[in-house]
């Protein structure tokens, strides 16, 4: 599972959601080899470490993450100022160069590491990437198991796999930066170029208009990588061949009852469904949280179900089970929610009770119930909306043929 997560990490160069933290990193691409190494390790800790908290639910866990965002947004403007403007770096680095000699003499030699690190820590701080079938396997393990060393190990593989593939491009830039260094005037503009599109992405991140133009991209194809990944390893053939794929329109034969929907900390646009309350009505039960990418790609799909086929007796509920800290505040949810323009159902599921209830792995994810309370269909991840829409048709026809006359 290690090398899963590894080459899942490798993978992550390829989804759209690293795009915001580039800027942080490819500006220190004219720095030595060990500063960015330096960089690049600091965003991998902060990662594994934030990534490891978030399934704690303690309130104070989730306020410490949405502080550390916050400082770690200011370091990256004042880093992005201090690249715009050389005399800007100087002022900023004056306090830290003069406590360093007060306390000694030698210690002004390390203020170009620890910036390294500051600048590695703030990144992973920010980061946020794609949950995508193998960082879900990972993610959705710690959940039930809570933070463990085995999850961090896993969070540490998937983030030295992404600084793998980061630094192969930053080094590859880096080749660029040397060949042009003779010439100074070119070096600087590229110098305060690569200030503003920190600025720049600092901005998008603060005001989240990077998450929505990273929405605009598809991480299908990457998800689809990720798949092959997981079923080409041995040990998770057997665990992954169940769980990852669609059913056909051909194979609608029941699953089982309908899980509990009992457990969540709040409803949404509803009072508190039960699965005994929808005998009778056509469920499709969705699986998603309010930051993750693949789910905002099929959001718009199961908000058109919900208006198409509400009259025909569909019911659509979202649960809503977070994959970061700040995903659990309720406020939070409720503003996306409105923001959406979510008007089914939504359970909130903070302590994960309904995910446990029904077996699931992914986000986002599509449970397809019949009239008589069977699952009947699933689907996991983006795509095939023409088959799940035929699907919702054929159990509302069902639905409709079962009643009296």
């Amino acid at each position: 599972m290690l090398l899963i997560a590894f080459l899942g990490g490798i993978l992550t160069i390829l989804s759209p959601c690293i795009l915001p933290v580039v800027p942080f990193l490819f500006a220190r691409a004219s720095r030595s080899r060990s500063s960015v190494f330096l960089t690049l390790g600091g965003m991998v800790l902060t990662f594994a470490l934030i990534s490891s908290l978030a399934v704690v639910s303690s309130e104070w866990v989730i306020k410490a993450n949405i502080a550390g965002r916050q400082v770690a947004l200011v370091v990256m403007v004042l880093f992005a100022l201090s690249l715009i403007s050389a005399r800007v770096g100087t002022w900023l680095a004056r306090p830290f160069v003069l406590l360093g000699n007060r306390i000694d003499p030698e210690a002004s030699k390390m203020s170009g590491p620890a910036a390294s690190v500051l600048v590695g820590v703030a990144t992973g701080l920010l980061w946020a990437p794609c949950a995508g079938p193998i960082l879900g396997v990972i993610l959705t393990g710690a959940m039930l198991q809570g933070a463990n060393a085995g999850t961090s190990l896993l969070l540490l593989a998937y983030g030295l796999g992404s600084a793998l593939s980061l630094g192969t491009l930053i080094f590859a830039g880096k080749g660029l930066v040397n060949r042009l260094r003779p010439s100074i005037p070119v070096t600087g503009w590229l110098r305060r170029g690569a200030g503003l599109a920190v600025l720049l992405a600092a901005v998008g991140i603060a005001t989240g208009s990077t998450s929505a133009l990273s929405a605009g991209a598809s991480s299908q194809g990457v998800a689809s990588v990720e798949q092959g990944i997981l079923q080409a390893v041995p040990k998770a053939v057997d665990y992954l061949i169940s769980k990852v794929r669609a059913d056909s329109m051909d194979d609608l034969k029941p699953q089982g009852e309908m899980p509990s929907l009992s457990g969540a900390v709040q409803w949404l646009n509803s009072a508190p469904l039960s699965s005994e309350s929808l005998r009778g009505k056509v469920v499709l039960v969705d699986f998603w949280t309010f930051d993750c990418i693949n789910c905002q790609h099929t959001l718009p799909y199961v908000n058109g179900w919900a208006k198409k086929y509400e009259k025909d007796g569909l019911v659509v509920i979202g649960v809503h089970t977070p994959e970061f800290a700040f995903e659990k505040i309720i406020g939070n949810v409720q503003q996306k929610v409105k923001e959406l323009g979510i008007g089914y159902p939504v359970a909130i599921d903070n302590n994960y009770t309904i995910w446990r209830s029904f077996d699931n792995q992914y986000w986002p994810a599509h449970y397809l119930i019949d009239a008589k309370g069977q699952v009947r269909y699933t689907h996991f991840g983006e795509g095939a909306y023409d088959t799940q829409e035929k699907v919702i048709q054929k159990l509302l026809e069902e639905a409709k043929a079962q009643q009296p006359l």
